[in-house]
């Protein structure tokens, strides 16, 4: 979600009460590896194989799975569809996902994102209110504009972390990844009628009526100033504003998950299709359809933390090198599930911190054991992969303060065989977000 929108948990999730050896295939790959060597791993097997046969093998549950209104463009443009967080969503389409992580760099892509959550919070008690469960400074936002955020429990772990908009004083607007959807609305709604109980002013609206599209890469703003009276170059990252946008009203955020200049487009569900069709014609080829696979290569690059890989309940917003979402005011205040203990990491320092990695030999994964030069471990690989654009292995990971320098040369254990590494500053690819110069 967002230039900050960390992914949703992977999961697969079938309602079958025993499953094939394909079903477990694709479920430990999703677990263990990133999308992009998930997606390699299935083009491979249904080149090998029966297509058709294996498509019903992997795809068994699809009836079980939720979609998109976009469902059925995706698999018109030959979208390759798996189960993710509940949903039937596409890991790429006709090209390779090497091809389509560079276009987005090069052109552009258009991502469904449909499955994450958007949602408003109303009332004259919202900023406040959603000052007790995340640690951004809400009430310091000026209208019109957003902030990462991470909301917290009470032992200062990441329950998720989620793009927020001040839209006016009286109205946030936010979303949160999908594979937490479940938990963070739990978690919101229980303490809004504490809140509530209390005398608060707060409601909430789940956008279930809206899909959500990721339009990222050098063509977005003039494709889709084609599409639109508004002035797009006065729109700066992380600045939000409700327009038309080919005849619907949408919600326009300028931010997203590739480190990419681009948007987040909320539409009436109805209008989706359209809006898809729109943009790629007017981008006249450019603009691709983009597939999670990509989106996971790309936010890699980027240096973006998956949720559920590189951040989790037990990790605070201070080890996986998210200071700056916590604001000032509330570095001094609090406030937030969890403060005592952020705030004294914040003066003391965390134990573990995220860092990049370059490594040699086959690319890292999630869980692969990271050791200093003399054999001791001092960390973990949470997300890898080869970067298509660098032509490298790239991966992220924690490792023990003191330990966590640029530079710092380290073994990355890979099914147990030791590689040469380095820790590296991110992003790995340079960010282009627009702001004013």
């Amino acid at each position: 979600m967002g230039m900050w929108l960390l992914w949703p948990i992977l999961r697969l999730e079938s309602g079958r009460s025993s499953r094939d050896k394909d079903s477990i295939f694709l479920e430990e790959k999703m677990r263990g590896g990133s999308l992009w060597q998930l997606g390699q791993s299935i083009t491979r097997r249904l080149a090998q194989s029966d297509k058709k046969a294996v498509s019903r093998r992997y795809f068994a549950s699809e009836a079980d799975l939720k979609k998109t209104a976009l469902y059925d463009f995706h698999v018109a443009h030959g979208g390759k569809m798996v189960p993710f967080a509940g949903w039937s969503m596409p890991i790429q389409y006709k090209d390779s996902i090497m091809d389509s992580t560079v276009n987005c760099r090069v052109n552009g892509s258009l991502f469904d994102v449909a499955h994450m959550c958007g949602l408003s919070l109303k009332g004259k008690d919202c900023v406040p209110f959603l000052e007790t469960l995340v640690v951004a400074d809400v009430a310091g936002l000026a209208p019109g504009t957003g902030s990462l955020t991470v909301f917290t429990n009470e032992k200062g772990g990441a329950i998720d972390d989620s793009v927020i908009t001040k839209v006016t004083d009286d109205h946030i607007y936010l979303v949160v990844n999908a594979g937490c959807r479940d938990k963070d609305l739990a978690h919101i709604e229980e303490h809004m009628k504490a809140f509530k109980a209390k005398g608060g002013d707060v409601s909430w609206h789940i956008h279930d009526e809206r899909s959500l599209l990721a339009l990222q890469g050098p063509l977005a703003a003039p494709v889709l100033q084609h599409l639109t009276k508004e002035d797009l170059s006065k729109l700066y990252f992380g600045q939000f504003q409700i327009l038309d946008i080919n005849g619907s009203t949408c919600f326009l955020t300028r931010t997203g998950y590739t480190g990419e200049d681009g948007f987040e487009i909320s539409v009436p569900s109805e209008h989706a299709t359209d809006l898809a069709k729109a943009i790629l014609e007017k981008s006249e080829g450019k603009v691709r359809l983009t597939g999670l696979g990509a989106r996971d290569s790309l936010r890699l690059e980027a240096g973006l933390c998956l949720y559920g890989n590189d951040m989790e309940q037990h990790i605070s917003p201070v080890e996986a090198g998210l200071t700056w979402a916590i604001g000032k005011r509330r570095r001094a205040e609090g406030g937030f599930l969890g403060a005592d203990v952020i705030l004294k990491q914040l003066q003391d320092g965390p134990t573990i911190r995220r860092v990049g990695f370059f490594s040699s030999g086959p690319p890292a994964r999630s869980h692969s054991e990271v050791h200093d030069e003399s054999g001791n471990k001092i960390g973990e690989i949470t997300s890898g992969g080869f970067s298509p654009n660098l032509k490298k292995n790239i991966a992220m990971g924690y490792v023990k303060s003191g330990q966590h320098k640029n530079g710092t040369k380290v073994k990355i254990l890979v099914r147990g065989k030791p590689y040469e590494g380095n820790i590296t500053k991110m992003p790995f690819v340079a960010t282009k977000y627009y702001k004013p110069s």
